[in-house]
């Protein structure tokens, strides 16, 4: 219990040797006794100060003093309050508070001031990113430090390049990456771009890379050279402030402006210290996000150099892509053209990021091109793939330890699909998580059911499988990698939504996967391949199955020498075809079993292929001066462009191709 004396002043306590000032209130916050004169307001925290007459426990808080006018004074008091419960000295029951009340404006402000370096080292410096890396900053500063924070940058820095070397001169353009004030609204436009005047405190502090103090109030004389600054300087209200260059190693990457409004303390020489050292950590975090930038921008080079270029549109399959560029450079696409006017369709993805990433890549790539022209199926071409992959991985434990590589697993996902229009099915096999969406003509889609392949270079002792897919003509595949996902059939996915438009130009379609990427979502790099599927018109194509004997080569001689004629091929081309033709039709009378079939295929090539059931493939050889045979399929190799041997469920397919002019085409 305690007894205080009511409506007295207790003498010998004096304002100035006090730690606080006392008071005692009754029940209705009158005051019953103080130890000195003071001004608070006591509305302002009567709703606390009641709330502690109704418990036991003592309040404790900070309150802003306002001035009459309820502007802020720029004071701060620290209030606690107890419940008195008892008599008063002339015996009456007494129920109050007593309430001490100090000014604790500089203990506030020395703790923020002490506070300010490490909440910008808690926050600054977790992204690789140079623009999240300012706004993290502003954040850090505001409203702890600075009523206004605003991060300029060199523009060049921003975009990795070096940054470069003081006095930078002041028109160099700065671009704002962050600004952050007391509302929502920026004090300015963030991707605002501009030079700094030469008469004004930012251009001095990026010349001799000093801080600069600076009293608003009296600040005319260097405002009227930059009015941009002036109009938000008078919009705001502010009074104070402190501009602190980043540095690093002599090299300047931007400038921080900070700004206090009318009723803050304004900047003083100890605020200068602390900015300094924020600053300097500030400018080594940013440093390491344009480093990272620098090398993404150098792998992203890499990578669209290592893409193709144009993604051709072979017969009967037309195609589309779009790569949204991302942290991943590793990922990549492909449209092959393969014998029999069938088309390899690829996407692939190596774990990563960097230059490292990005020629992995290149070589994957490179890889899966040499490995198509082979025809090989689907799941061989993969297993022949990861042989690749677990190759590459071994060289890249003979790196120096040094090296970042060196201890850096190598993984990557493809899938690989071969579309036939004669048959309209596409033959698919996959390693790792990647799944193709086929969008019928009726809008209807489906995820096909592909069998689970290990990731290459995983290491894993499980086969690849291929599943093969009838098609609808007309109907829309999409390969696709990251954002582009997910990988499952939830029909809700805003991407999926976007592509099920089959009737629509694949381009177009591209642009809405795109569209409908999720905004805080990053594509982390990502690829999208649309193919729309077709069948050769019936005047491209000509079949014929022939006798297995002997009069089956002069057979094939006349059918061929009247399609060309009614291709309108020229005679050297077509007397070409005839010879191919015979050679190939006698090697596989000779070598083959029935039954044999003639095909001819006219699109930008002339294809010509011989189908038999035998399980022989021939080869070629170099016939010596006294042999009578064995310069047939030299004689095929030195007419034809290129020819191979492709193996099918029911034997094999030999095949030549040759060029054909423009004039050959335009039929």
């Amino acid at each position: 219990m305690v007894r205080a004396r009511a409506g007295l002043r207790r003498p010998g306590i004096a304002r100035s040797a006090a730690p606080a000032t006392w008071y005692v209130l009754d029940e209705d916050l009158r005051v019953r006794w103080t130890s000195a004169a003071y001004d608070e307001q006591a509305g302002e925290v009567e709703r606390e100060l009641r709330k502690a007459l109704g418990d036991s426990s003592p309040l404790l808080l900070e309150h802003a003093y306002h001035r009459a006018d309820g502007s802020p004074s720029g004071r701060t008091y620290g209030l606690s309050a107890h419940r008195l419960d008892g008599l008063d000295d002339l015996g009456a029951d007494f129920r109050g508070l007593i309430v001490a009340v100090q000014d604790v404006t500089e203990r506030d402000r020395t703790r923020r001031r002490e506070a300010a370096p490490a909440e910008v080292r808690a926050a600054v410096g977790r992204s690789l990113d140079v623009t999240v890396t300012c706004r993290q900053l502003a954040q850090a500063l505001v409203p702890g430090f600075a009523d206004i924070a605003v991060v300029d940058i060199v523009d060049d820095v921003l975009r990795g390049e070096e940054p470069r070397p003081a006095p930078l001169r002041h028109d160099v353009p700065l671009r704002c990456a962050a600004a952050r004030g007391p509302d929502t609204t920026p004090p300015r436009p963030e991707g605002d771009v501009r030079s700094t005047p030469h008469r004004t405190p930012q251009a001095r502090s990026l010349s001799d890379l000093l801080p600069r103090l600076a009293d608003l109030g009296d600040a005319a004389e260097w405002l009227s050279a930059d009015p941009a600054q002036a109009l938000m300087i008078e919009t705001t209200g502010a009074r104070s402030l402190l501009t602190v260059p980043l540095t690093l190693q002599g090299a300047v990457l931007g400038l921080v402006s900070l700004y206090r409004l009318h009723g803050s303390e304004p900047y003083d020489e100890r605020d200068v210290t602390v900015a300094t050292d924020l600053a300097a950590h500030a400018a080594l975090s940013l440093d390491n996000a344009r480093r990272y930038e620098r090398d993404h921008t150098i792998a992203s080079a890499v990578q669209r150099r290592l893409l193709p270029h144009r993604v051709p549109s072979p017969p009967a399959l037309e195609t589309a892509h779009v790569h949204v560029p991302g942290s991943n450079s590793g990922c990549w696409f492909d449209a092959i053209a393969l014998p029999g006017a069938r088309t390899a369709l690829v996407v692939g993805s190596v774990a990563g990021h960097g230059i490292e990433t990005a020629a992995t890549m290149g070589q994957l790539r490179m890889a899966i091109n040499a490995l198509a022209v082979l025809d090989l199926d689907p799941d061989e071409l993969l297993a022949r793939l990861d042989d690749t992959v677990t190759r590459l991985a071994t060289e890249r434990t003979e790196f120096p330890a040094a090296d970042a590589a060196h201890h850096k697993p190598l993984t990557a996902d493809c899938l690989y699909g071969v579309y036939d229009p004669f048959t309209r099915t596409c033959t698919l096999a996959r390693a790792g998580n990647l799944s193709p969406l086929v969008i019928r003509p009726d809008d209807h889609t489906f995820l096909p059911d592909l069998p689970d392949g290990p990731a290459l270079g995983a290491g894993e002792p499980v086969p690849f499988a291929a599943t093969t897919v009838p098609l609808d003509e007309g109907s829309v595949l999409a390969f696709r990698t990251g954002a582009f996902g997910p990988e499952d059939a939830d029909p809700s996915d805003p991407v999926r939504r976007a592509v099920v438009h089959p009737g629509r130009p694949l381009r177009d379609l591209c642009d809405a996967a795109v569209y409908a990427l999720p905004a805080d979502r990053d594509p982390d790099g990502a690829v999208l391949l649309l193919a729309r599927t077709g069948t050769l018109p019936t005047d491209h194509a000509a079949a014929v199955e022939l006798p297995h004997d002997p009069t089956s080569p002069a057979q094939a001689r006349t059918f061929t020498r009247e399609h060309l004629a009614a291709w309108h091929v020229d005679e050297t081309t077509s007397y070409a075809t005839e010879l191919i033709v015979s050679e190939l039709l006698t090697n596989a009378v000779r070598y083959g079993t029935p039954p044999v079939l003639l095909r001819l295929i006219s699109t930008d090539t002339l294809t010509c292929e011989i189908h038999d059931t035998g399980a022989a493939a021939p080869h070629l050889r170099h016939a010596r001066t006294v042999d009578e045979g064995g310069r047939g399929l030299f004689i095929v190799s030195q007419l034809a462009a290129r020819w191979g041997t492709r193996y099918t469920p029911t034997g094999k397919i030999l095949w030549t191709e040759q060029p054909l002019t423009a004039r050959d085409v335009a039929w």
